[in-house]
């Protein structure tokens, strides 16, 4: 059970990190804005698909996730 506490920790301070720089990213890179993205505009709603940005973040993730596991 020793283990759950530090993984929630580090959890945590991941989250932290993910929020600030997408805090500071979103004045420097234009996530969500992403040519591909799918926008339909209707006269009452919007429908916003963000597939191009969703697949970006998945492969960045998937990077830092693989770098983490080859440094265990």
């Amino acid at each position: 059970m020793s283990q759950l506490p530090k993984m929630l920790i580090s959890l945590g301070v991941i989250l932290i990190i993910v929020g600030i720089i997408w805090q500071l990213g979103g004045k420097y890179l234009s996530l969500g804005k992403l040519p591909g993205d799918i926008i339909i505009r209707g006269k009452n709603s919007t429908f916003y698909f963000p597939i191009v940005t969703s697949i970006v973040i998945s492969i960045v993730a998937s990077l830092i996730l693989y770098v983490i596991g080859r440094l265990r």
